[in-house]
Formats: structure tokens, C-alpha cells, sequence
């Protein structure tokens, strides 16, 4: 194999698991905005509204998260 193909086998191998890292981070973070979600909606009458705000920023900031991760993705298909 020449340098040239040692050098595109390398990349392909780190494009896959820079794709395979931020898609696990992705649904970490949108695991994390349900049940930030979820915890919300079962708590949500002994919740004061500091906290409901706090929880509905937390789960924006996780779901914001997750679409950074797939966005990276998708960037890296296009290039």
C-alpha cells in the first residue's frame, strides 16, 4: 500500500470513530434532556419555579448538545 493509501485508510479509520464517538455522545445527551424532562413532569408540583427554569435550561442545553454532536457528523459526511 502506498503512502497515499496508508494515509487515506488512516483517515477513514478516524473518521469512523470520531462519528461512532459523537453519535454515542449525542445519545447520551438526548438520554440525559428526557429525563431531565421526564423528571420535570414527575416532579413538576413539589418543583419551585427556580427550579423548573434551571431543569428547562438543563434539558435545552442537553437537546443543544445532542445537535452539536449530530451536526459534527454531518459535516464530516460532506468533507
Amino acid at each position: 500500500m502506498s503512502k497515499d493509501g496508508l494515509d487515506k485508510a488512516a483517515d477513514a479509520i478516524k473518521r469512523t470513530a470520531d462519528n461512532v464517538r459523537d453519535a454515542i455522545h449525542e445519545e447520551e445527551h438526548r438520554a440525559a434532556a428526557d429525563a431531565e424532562k421526564a423528571r420535570r413532569e414527575t416532579l413538576d408540583s413539589e418543583l419551585t419555579g427556580g427550579q423548573k427554569t434551571k431543569s428547562v435550561l438543563n434539558e435545552a442545553k442537553e437537546r443543544t448538545q445532542a445537535e452539536i454532536d449530530a451536526a459534527k457528523r454531518e459535516v464530516r459526511k460532506h468533507t
